[in-house]
């Protein structure tokens, strides 16, 4: 997948994707470049137009998940039932009379 960024990084800085630019991205990384690798990723792009890649790839969208946990919390509040609130109700009422013995 860092060849892949590797080409990417090359096509946003207005670089040639080739070869010998592809291996010195990879080993500025600290990575040992794999020749094959390089050579079947050039091979591969060879007629892939990147900008129309890119803009027919699909986007995520992600959602935060304080968003995700409050619309479970909505989710569960309107499952509560009237039994589920009676109960609670004598749950607290057990607890006052705790309180004065």
């Amino acid at each position: 997948m860092e060849y892949v960024y590797g080409a990417l990084l090359l096509h946003s800085a207005g670089k040639e994707i080739n070869e010998a630019n592809v291996k010195k991205v990879i080993d500025s990384t600290g990575e040992k470049a794999n020749d094959s690798q390089i050579k079947a990723l050039i091979a591969a792009l060879k007629d892939v137009n990147i900008e129309e890649a890119i803009s027919k790839a699909a986007m995520p969208v992600a959602v935060p998940a304080t968003v995700q946990a409050g619309e479970a919390k909505a989710e569960e509040k309107e499952e509560e039932t009237a039994e589920d609130k009676e109960k609670k109700e004598e749950e607290a009422a057990e607890g006052l009379a705790g309180l004065f013995g």
